[in-house]
């Protein structure tokens, strides 16, 4: 094996060991467990993104996002009509501007409908419509034949969904207090830096 660093490694036993992880995120081994943490969390939300973007294309034609999506699933969960305000809970969102927009969106795909004729805002709530169920339902379907198949190959895979999903409540709940923290205390920049 050459002694020269920019020569490409040969040597069999050469493993990912070697690999420097470190950069301006990680600088520390705790750092770099976060950090690969975060970076696993960019691409896993886009491949879920794309997940559901695509089932939901498959099961009813309509290009809908991955957050259309997960608004409409959340509207029929426990097949309970929801407002804004949970639907914003339920999914950890702040901005039920943009939720209101995708409502409109699945109200004009005749995918949900008000349940509530109150003129008031607060009073509004929103169910599926039939083809909102039959779109879920097929969703389900899909989801079923492709995904739970493919996770169901996976030894053990119950117990390590169970404590990833633990780990990334977790997580959710100190990125918040860490988000508290950082808008409470963020400092005033002049517009000239």
């Amino acid at each position: 094996m050459s002694d020269d660093p920019t020569s490409p490694a040969t040597d069999e036993n050469f493993t990912a060991v070697a690999l420097d992880r470190h950069w301006h995120l990680a600088t520390n081994d705790h750092e770099v467990a976060l950090t690969e943490l975060e970076y696993s969390l960019f691409r896993s939300y886009e491949s879920f993104s794309r997940w559901m973007k695509e089932c939901t294309v498959a099961a009813s034609g309509i290009n809908m996002s991955a957050s259309d999506c997960a608004v409409l699933n959340i509207i029929a969960m426990r097949d309970r009509p929801k407002g804004i305000t949970e639907i914003a809970r339920l999914l950890n969102r702040d901005d039920t501007t943009n939720i209101q927009y995708t409502i409109r969106k699945l109200t004009q795909e005749k995918l949900v409908e008000k349940t509530t004729t109150d003129k008031r805002r607060k009073g509004v709530r929103y169910r599926p419509t039939p083809d909102g169920h039959t779109l879920i339902s097929r969703f389900v379907s899909l989801r079923k034949g492709l995904l739970v198949d493919m996770t169901e190959a996976i030894r053990n895979i119950d117990q390590q969904l169970t404590q990833g999903s633990k780990i990334l409540d977790l997580m959710t709940g100190m990125y918040e207090q860490a988000a508290r923290i950082a808008a409470t205390h963020r400092p005033s920049f002049k517009e000239d830096i």
